[in-house]
């Protein structure tokens, strides 16, 4: 692997500045990566502008073989995989193996839909004046796209630009979080030692400045960023004339209908709030259950939620693991205590130790908190009561973004009216909102919303139609 397409390229440099990755149980150092310069991202615009006519020119075919032989040697390295992934981003081992499962998954659809996308015959005979003419329609590659992605699935989401940019025939520049970039890089040796060209992917672990200096790039030709909103809203500023596609914040609710299954219901929305300690888009946020069910439901997910274990995220019976920071577990404990003094009720949880926050669980919060309004992150969920239909769905909808929401009833017509009321890009029924599969349409709904993942989606925001005519006359 060439240090260009590993770490920046000047590492070796006597001064060079270092990234400490943080493992955020333990808080040792894991690893130490070079911080990029513009000098690198000079570097990599140029390898990216070579990768890009070696990647169109490859036959769909060969970028198949690629991206299934990657797939491969993730499978086979699973493990390893997996203890980067708790080293880097403290998910407990359960939960990392299942994404790096996941990953293998998105890198096999990859692989299957770098031979499926294709255009469609134009009937040109159809239209008067062109007569005599016949054509269809293919699909380009964009150029280079940048890769822009969170510390929350350090290795699955970075497959999901990945995977379909290749698939596409476009070459990337990756940018990890600086927080968690090793998932990434272990992913991108992978690539090369499937036989990828060095040139059509590179990563860039840096700043904020090293990621403004690639957005703004004129030869990027579209940035696909998960992250925050925030960051998003910073890079529609300055990207200029490209496509940008963005999954940014959720806040999802999920209601349960009395009709519906609670057991069921408590099991999965208890997974879904705490699932990678809460850091999870979309995770649920907001739990709305019918007043006549209310309180078998609240009891028996607090005495859920209370016998999970919350430790060390290598021990096999943990289920909640540390925060990322300390700083994010301080902001999560300042929002529930602002709840707190606003009225609302404590039922379990609000416990801190550095980056260990307990799963916390609370009712009757004003909704006009920032639990209630805004992406909490964290392992918070909060529990409230409704009345009638239309009310649940007002409130399910009064935030500005959302991503999923979900529903539990055994009620058809409930949950037709729920999918056609809530808006989200994905309605989950009978399933927590944190449901998803690596192949269905995800992205954000309402503020925010820009383009689709999910493979195939993914690659046809990553390449353009082109049409040819033959004239005939």
């Amino acid at each position: 692997m060439t240090l260009l397409n590993a770490i920046p390229s000047n590492q070796n440099e006597e001064h060079q500045h270092m990234i400490d990755v943080i493992n955020p149980f333990t808080r040792d150092v894991v690893d130490s990566i070079p911080a990029a310069t513009l000098a690198d991202v000079e570097a990599a615009l140029v390898s990216a502008k070579h990768g890009f006519e070696v990647c169109r020119k490859l036959a769909r075919y060969q970028r198949a073989n690629i991206l299934a032989a990657t797939a491969a040697i993730v499978r086979e390295e699973l493990e390893a995989f997996a203890v980067v992934i708790v080293s880097e981003a403290g998910k407990t081992i359960v939960q990392a193996r299942k994404e790096v499962s996941r990953c293998i998954n998105t890198l096999e659809l990859s692989a299957e839909e770098a031979k499926r996308l294709s255009g469609e015959v134009i009937p040109f005979d159809s239209y008067e004046g062109a007569m005599g003419r016949q054509g269809y329609t293919h699909c380009d590659p964009l150029g280079i796209v940048l890769a822009i992605t969170p510390f929350n699935d350090p290795l699955n989401l970075v497959a999901h630009k990945l995977g379909p940019a290749i698939a596409g025939g476009n070459s990337v520049i990756l940018k990890p979080s600086e927080l968690a970039p090793l998932s990434a890089i272990k992913l991108v040796d992978a690539f090369l030692r499937a036989g990828l060209d060095e040139q059509i992917i590179s990563v860039v672990v840096g700043n904020a400045d090293i990621g403004s200096a690639l957005v703004s790039a004129d030869n990027i030709r579209m940035v696909s960023f998960t992250g925050g909103m925030a960051t998003g809203e910073a890079i529609t500023r300055i990207a200029g004339l490209k496509k940008i596609t963005m999954d940014l914040g959720g806040n999802a609710p999920v209601i349960v209908m009395a009709d519906s299954d609670i057991n069921k219901a408590v099991a999965a929305t208890v997974s879904g709030a705490f699932w990678a300690s809460g850091q999870n888009c979309i995770g649920t946020q907001r739990i709305f259950v019918e007043r006549s069910v209310f309180d078998q439901f609240s009891v028996e997910f607090v005495a859920q939620t209370k016998a999970l274990t919350v430790g060390n995220p290598m021990d096999e019976a943990t289920d909640v693991g540390p925060m990322i920071t300390p700083e994010q577990s301080i902001r999560i404990q300042s929002w529930v205590e602002d709840a707190l003094e606003q009225g609302a009720l404590l039922l379990t949880g609000h416990q801190r130790n550095d980056n260990m926050y307990t799963p916390t669980v609370l009712t009757q919060v004003p909704e006009t908190s920032k639990l209630c309004m805004q992406e909490v992150f964290a392992p918070v969920v909060i529990l409230e009561v409704f009345d009638s239909f239309n009310e649940v769905i007002t409130w399910a909808n009064c935030v500005d973004y959302s991503l999923h929401a979900g529903i539990f009833t055994s009620d058809l017509e409930t949950a037709l009216k729920a999918a056609d009321s809530l808006e989200a890009s994905g309605v989950m029924i009978n399933d927590s909102s944190d449901f998803r599969f690596d192949a269905m349409p995800f992205g954000g709904y309402k503020r925010g919303s820009l383009g689709r993942e999910g493979v195939r989606y993914a690659m046809q925001e990553m390449t353009q139609s082109k049409v040819v005519c033959f004239n005939r006359g």
